[in-house]
């Protein structure tokens, strides 16, 4: 009996262990997608709303350093995604093929890995779209739309022949992973569309909250009784769940909008008054100098 009791408890202790892990797999792509999407939220209608006020300086250096960063940002976040796919304690240790038998290692962990790679390509691109080497003009955007898609053509494969509600949950992310990567697409060939832009940030934002949904459905981090992955209604309420996280970020990009508006209108009154402050200073400086005349 002690015996059997010491063999459940390492089971469910291994259990919940590879249960933390596969959360931990969805929540770490699913927050770098949020900060991104928030990042690109804020950034693109900043951006939009400071061109209609003419501000030269926000249109070419400023951005173009902000690009920078971000693509440094996202070399960063792609290498430490690809670090913790293979040094996790049950990862495959960049052991690709095991010989001894005669299978493959960690195909999953390889896959998340290659997403990360693809992505870390995108912020290199995106540092050298600024460089001397005179990048052509929309590559950025290019690898970013390949990167994205790459990201879905591996999803697709990586849930194949799953249990019906697995498959189903990570299907509807392909909704917005591949939506994304057409909607990137265009931004090759239209160029500073904001509309398209903001586009992307909301589904962007998606992904990574449907990343901690799949986590919290397939991987509860702290228990909890398992989904019916054959029950209809399970189907039915993860699929108009997904539209309610779509919902949520739109009300996020509303949001971030509006206060960016009330922002930027606030630092084009200062500006302004700044103006007519200098303006007022000029012509008492200038009358006083032709009284002493």
């Amino acid at each position: 009996m002690g015996q059997f009791s010491a063999v459940s408890f390492r089971g469910k202790f291994s259990k919940k262990l590879t249960a933390m892990a596969n959360f931990k797999g969805h929540a770490l792509p699913g927050s770098f997608f949020l900060l991104f999407g928030l990042w690109w939220s804020v950034k693109y209608s900043f951006k939009y709303l400071s061109q209609k006020l003419n501000r030269k300086c926000h249109r070419n250096r400023c951005y173009q350093h902000l690009d920078v960063i971000e693509g440094a940002a996202k070399v960063i976040f792609a290498l430490i995604g690809m670090l913790a796919e293979q040094f996790v304690p049950d990862g495959p240790h960049m052991h690709l093929y095991s010989s001894q038998e005669n299978s493959w290692v960690k195909l999953a962990n390889w896959q998340h890995t290659t997403m990360y790679l693809f992505y870390g390509i995108s912020g290199v691109v995106d540092v050298l779209s600024y460089s001397p080497l005179k990048v052509p003009l929309g590559l950025d955007r290019l690898m970013l739309s390949v990167a994205v898609f790459v990201e879905g053509f591996l999803f697709y494969y990586h849930v194949l022949h799953r249990p019906m509600l697995d498959q189903h949950i990570h299907s509807l992310l392909l909704v917005a992973i591949f939506g994304g990567a057409f909607s990137i697409l265009l931004e090759v060939f239209l160029r500073d569309n904001v509309t398209l832009e903001l586009f992307r940030a909301s589904l962007t934002i998606l992904q990574g909250t449907w990343f901690w949904q799949i986590g919290f459905v397939l991987y509860p981090p702290w228990g909890g009784p398992d989904w019916d992955e054959k029950d209809h209604g399970n189907i039915m309420f993860i699929t108009m769940c997904f539209f309610w996280h779509y919902a949520a970020a739109l009300l996020i990009m509303a949001i971030n909008y509006t206060l960016t508006y009330w922002y930027v209108w606030g630092l084009a009154e200062v500006q302004q008054t700044s103006g007519v402050g200098c303006m007022m200073l000029y012509i008492m400086a200038h009358s006083t100098k032709s009284q002493l005349i």
